[in-house]
């Protein structure tokens, strides 16, 4: 009998089309096809890391701006419409787009599970890529409080996007839960590195004047976002009740590397007020901070620690113009490894997890982190740039490593049945990292700066900080245990939210569901997203090749 039927037989009114009844996985799906539509999601939203290319030119919309304009207030470049703005000014947007991600991904994440992924991934199109395009719409009118009310809505697409797979891989991949969520994650890191470079393009090929083209370009971006991500939201299928990959059986909680995955299942409506929801958030958070102030502050880090010595040569006088933009290009070189090693990062140790269990993983990325972070200082003091760019480079796979593994953690403490939603409240430490990381590294530096330090010892202390922080986060892994059975669904309990999500109708399809090859049309949907990823690696490999 198909879904349809069940639900109510000949009669029954069709699901609509954004319906979660309408994604069930016939026979010939094959599960390989939900990674890549995961991808085009996050590919898209992942363009909030490359958002700080707009920053610079956003502050040159208005030319032969008036000296008045000098030193003007935040609460003046709300309204102005005579005066360009500022890079601190705008950078607000950012802000508001990390910060309402979190807070979406915790008020909806109950509701994704119950809408299912196609109904949350259109919707989340509809708010981050036609949020850019009403962005691109309004800037002409250069209101900054109204691109700041509209950040809100970009912000709640990032929310819905980022963990509108999740619960979806997770099911479809039980036997490869850090993989599947790590292809997913991994897009958000490397959306940037596609999104950057076209956007940098457009600017420049719909300029008028002086102008930048900022404003067809956010435009143009947002339609081909709103496109792309339809495209992945609608490509979702979700696996039946009972559905696991033909040959395999969940291991047996006593083996040691799967003494923490529990095959129950807790209400998200508990994990507040269960300690190991805040343990792992405080693992999140604490690796997150870490890495983010480093990311806020890598390129000037890097040309105030080596200065000359990124160029080969020891100046002890003032640098010329030229060896200044040599060190400039050497440091966005930086940003660019950077950029490719968060990504890359994801899927590795994402996977890994999958071999030595995920609290293994986290114990190995905090004690390598933190032997790191001491070691950069020593880095600096010797002069050795190469191995402080490496060592950076290996710490930004474990902030972006953090990231990919922690769904899958989640799946194993708390079950699979509503992950998706409970990864929607724990990304909340994300928003709280956002901020405390960036205000971290830059107070410190001002700090040290004021009392007469030099410039290139200025980011011992904050280094050595970031090092307790992680010694931090590895406690909080340390106390992460199984939750306790009060804690756990009833079966009752289980069965009503398996209904308000519709699974008691779909069950019957578990042994024939998603049987399909690998054939033609996953073939395509992986070249889809490879093919431009792939080029946006390539566009950061050549941009990193004046480090060396």
């Amino acid at each position: 009998m198909t879904a349809i039927e069940q639900a109510g037989g000949a009669g029954a009114a069709a699901p609509s089309l954004l319906a979660r009844d309408r994604i069930i996985a016939g026979p010939r799906f094959t599960r390989w096809l939900v990674p890549p539509a995961a991808l085009a999601i996050h590919l898209c939203i992942g363009m909030a890391y490359g958002m700080s290319v707009f920053w610079l030119p956003m502050t040159r919309l208005i030319g032969n701006a008036p000296a008045t304009c000098a030193g003007i207030s935040l609460s003046d470049e709300l309204f102005t419409t005579s005066c360009n703005w500022t890079v601190p000014g705008v950078t607000h947007i950012f802000e508001i787009f990390i910060a309402v991600l979190g807070i979406s991904a915790a008020i909806w994440g109950g509701w994704l599970e119950h809408a299912g992924p196609r109904k949350a991934g259109f919707i989340a199109a509809l708010c981050w890529g036609g949020g850019l395009v009403l962005m691109g719409v309004a800037l002409p009118l250069h209101q900054l409080w109204l691109l700041f009310i509209i950040a809100i809505f970009c912000g709640i697409g990032q929310g819905l996007g980022y963990i509108t797979p999740v619960s979806t891989l997770i099911k479809w991949f039980p036997d490869r839960r850090g993989m599947a969520t790590g292809f997913a994650i991994l897009g958000y890191g490397g959306g940037a590195l596609i999104g950057a470079p076209l956007a940098v393009w457009l600017m420049a090929n719909t300029a008028s004047g002086s102008v930048p083209g900022v404003s067809s370009t956010l435009v143009i971006m947002g339609i081909i976002y709103f496109l792309v991500m339809s495209a992945g939201a609608f490509g979702f299928r979700i696996a039946p009740t009972g559905w696991k990959p033909i040959g395999w059986t969940a291991a047996p909680a006593a083996q040691s590397n799967n003494a923490m995955i529990t095959q129950r299942h807790v209400h998200t409506d508990r994990v507040w007020g269960i300690p190991q929801f805040w343990l792992i958030w405080g693992v999140l958070c604490l690796n997150v901070t870490a890495g983010i102030a480093v990311i806020s502050m890598a390129s000037p880090m890097l040309q105030d620690v080596f200065g000359a010595k990124l160029l080969g040569v020891d100046v002890t006088g003032d640098l010329t113009a030229a060896q200044k933009a040599g060190i400039a290009a050497a440091a966005a070189g930086l940003v660019g490894l950077i950029s490719l090693f968060n990504c890359l990062g994801r899927i590795f140790w994402a996977s890994l997890s999958d071999k030595i269990g995920r609290k293994n993983t986290y114990y190995t990325i905090f004690i390598l982190g933190i032997i790191l972070y001491c070691l950069l200082p020593t880095w600096g003091h010797l002069g050795l740039p190469l191995l402080f760019v490496l060592s950076i480079c290996i710490i930004l796979t474990m902030y972006g490593g953090g990231f990919a593994t922690v769904p899958a953690y989640l799946a194993d403490i708390f079950g699979t049945q509503m992950v998706g939603a409970i990864h929607g409240r724990l990304v909340t430490a994300w928003s709280v990292a956002g901020v405390v990381g960036p205000m971290i590294i830059a107070g410190l530096r001002q700090f040290e700066l004021d009392h007469g330090l030099p410039h290139n010892l200025v980011y011992d202390l904050t280094l050595y900080v970031m090092a307790g922080l992680l010694f931090a986060g590895l406690v909080c892994n340390f106390f992460v245990s199984p939750v306790n059975p009060k804690h756990l669904m009833t079966d009752e309990e289980l069965a009503k939210e398996r209904a308000l999500q519709r699974e008691d109708r779909i069950a019957g399809n578990a042994e024939t569901a998603a049987r399909g090859s690998f054939g033609a049309g996953a073939v395509l949907a992986w070249l889809a997203v490879g093919i431009p990823f792939c080029m946006g690696l390539w566009i950061a490999l050549q941009k990193a090749a004046v480090l060396f």
